[in-house]
């Protein structure tokens, strides 16, 4: 090899991977398509049933602080439970490794045989992992947590609601500039034009294929918004 080639094996190789996004990712996503959906089919049924357009807009504005709010409830609820068993086994195998070292030490090394090192090197890695970091080690490798997946009940709270509202906006907006004549193929065509492009940037932060991210948000959206405003003419006619 050159002295060229063997600079840039010696340079430092930091890899972005698209794993370490999704825990705000999967939140902001959801946030997002819940917030243009459920806003953009709950205004939809209701201008189906023959509604003004303030009480068209009304039901929007309500949907959208609704809906930002049960998002924030929902995910700092669930995700406060999440971390609440995370830290109740970071205890329990934080009591095991004081009380039983040597049997921690073999089941750490058992589980990095079961991934490919020989029975002598995995000794060797359980034990100097154990001696920088014991709970850390047994925190990532036996029990699957790390830093990156932690559970963060606030973050999660606050990406969804704001995520939420940015989604539940744009219908908001186009039905306060539009007559109730005409907000069904509005808050339609905005809708699915916010599905298409959030599916898109989702794609393009995960790295998955575009065309089946957003053929998917615009298929569930469509059906969405094509039931509720069905349900809305349906029972605007019979009342």
């Amino acid at each position: 090899m050159d002295a060229q080639t063997d600079t840039a094996i010696d340079q430092p190789h930091h890899a972005v991977h698209y794993v370490n996004r999704v825990g705000w990712l999967r939140a902001t996503v959801l946030g997002a398509n819940d917030g243009i959906v459920s806003t953009a089919s709950l205004m939809t049924g209701i201008a189906a049933s023959g509604a003004p357009s303030e009480t068209i807009l009304l039901t929007g504005i309500a949907a959208l602080v609704a809906g930002a709010m049960s998002m924030a409830a929902g995910e700092y609820v669930s995700v406060s439970a999440q971390s609440d068993t995370e830290r109740a086994d970071l205890a329990k195998e934080k009591k095991a490794i004081a009380t039983q070292p040597y049997a921690e030490w073999v089941e750490l090394r058992d589980i990095y045989v079961e991934r490919g090192l020989t029975h002598d090197l995995a000794g060797q890695v359980a034990e100097q992992l154990m001696a920088a970091d014991a709970l850390g080690a047994h925190a990532r490798d036996e029990l699957g947590i790390s830093d990156m997946a932690t559970a963060r009940p606030v973050q999660a709270a606050l990406a969804s609601a704001a995520s939420f509202a940015v989604g539940a906006a744009p219908p908001v907006l186009i039905a306060a500039m539009v007559p109730a004549g005409g907000a069904i193929v509005a808050i339609v065509a905005l809708s699915l034009l916010c599905l298409a492009l959030l599916g898109y940037v989702g794609a393009r932060l995960g790295g998955a294929q575009v065309a089946r991210s957003v053929c998917r948000t615009l298929l569930w959206g469509a059906l969405a918004m094509a039931v509720t405003a069905g349900a809305g003419h349906l029972f605007g006619a019979a009342i």
